[in-house]
């Protein structure tokens, strides 16, 4: 079967553990083909819909999961169609153009470029895509805790970013199955787009009217049920940050690992560069770096201005 994703590093951090004063390790997802996590939960849904008979793939998506469809497609010979909202940066429309995907741009939001997606995928052999609302996608972000219990034991806490909550939901299947139903997770956001602990606080999901955050690729104005559901039955630590610690933290990453991430991926590294008290209890930490193919270096350090 073509492999649409790659086990990926798992790295001691000299830099973040000295600055969280604990051990902290990265997942470095940020080594997917496309440049995110996305490979894994994208590609096991277009690989499981492609063998279902589905010869046209719909995707919805602010730009990562577009671009993790559109690459499942072009390796599984299908023809991809990823509909992004106007806020989608042109950078993340020529990657995924690049990959042989038709764009569409729709709507002011994800939401609204989702619905016209749904139009998109009427016919009967064509399917949408959820970019975190699907058990084929949760099933494939589970790989990735496959892959830490493979490289030794279960770390103290796992600290991921949450926008829709699809890769939440597929870390804790993944820790589940593992036998580490009891390792907490950090669950980070960045202040404006922070649906999943608004709804947490009310005890009920909750959709934002806006994505008021400049980490984009954040935007979804409601969580996943799922995630939300399991956020409430799993030992889940919710945060949320600024944009400007997000923005930092990926600015320091670049300095220390030579790698760009996006502002979304460094709402969740800055829990461990400003060592916030959720992790003050864990000795070993496991840092999800996500990832991100539409921010560059010049974006990261043009944003320091």
């Amino acid at each position: 079967m073509t492999a649409l994703y790659r086990p990926t590093p798992l790295i001691a951090s000299a830099p973040l553990s000295a600055a969280a004063g604990r051990d902290v390790e990265l997942k470095l997802e940020c080594l997917q083909p496309s440049g995110s996590f996305k490979n894994r939960g994208v590609g096991a849904a277009c690989a499981a819909y492609v063998a279902r008979g589905a010869r046209h793939l719909v995707s919805s998506s602010g730009g990562n999961a577009g671009l993790a469809a559109a690459y499942a497609g072009r390796r599984l010979g299908v023809p991809v169609t990823v509909v992004v909202p106007e806020t989608t940066s042109a950078r993340a429309r020529e990657l995924i153009a690049a990959e042989g995907a038709a764009v569409v741009v729709h709507g002011a939001s994800w939401s609204e470029a989702n619905e016209h997606a749904l139009h998109l995928a009427e016919p009967a052999d064509a399917v949408l895509l959820h970019p975190f609302d699907d058990p084929l996608l949760w099933a494939g972000h589970a790989t990735l805790v496959d892959e830490l219990a493979a490289d030794g034991p279960a770390p103290d806490a796992v600290v991921l970013s949450v926008g829709g909550g699809g890769l939440l939901a597929g870390v804790v299947e993944g820790l589940r199955r593992n036998g580490w139903a009891d390792v907490p997770v950090i669950a980070v956001e960045t202040a404006g787009a922070d649906s999943l602990a608004q709804s947490l606080a009310l005890g009920t999901v909750v959709t934002l009217p806006a994505i008021t955050s400049i980490a984009t690729t954040l935007g979804a104005r409601r969580v996943a049920d799922r995630a939300f559901d399991l956020a409430r039955e799993h030992p889940v630590r919710s945060v949320v940050v600024d944009d400007a610690a997000a923005l930092r933290a990926s600015r320091r990453f670049l300095d220390d690992h030579r790698m760009v991430v996006e502002p979304a991926c460094g709402a969740s590294l800055a829990v461990a560069y400003d060592a916030f008290p959720e992790l003050d209890d864990a000795r070993r930490v496991t840092v999800v770096v996500c990832g991100g193919a539409t921010t560059t270096a010049a974006d990261l350090l043009a944003s320091a201005g």
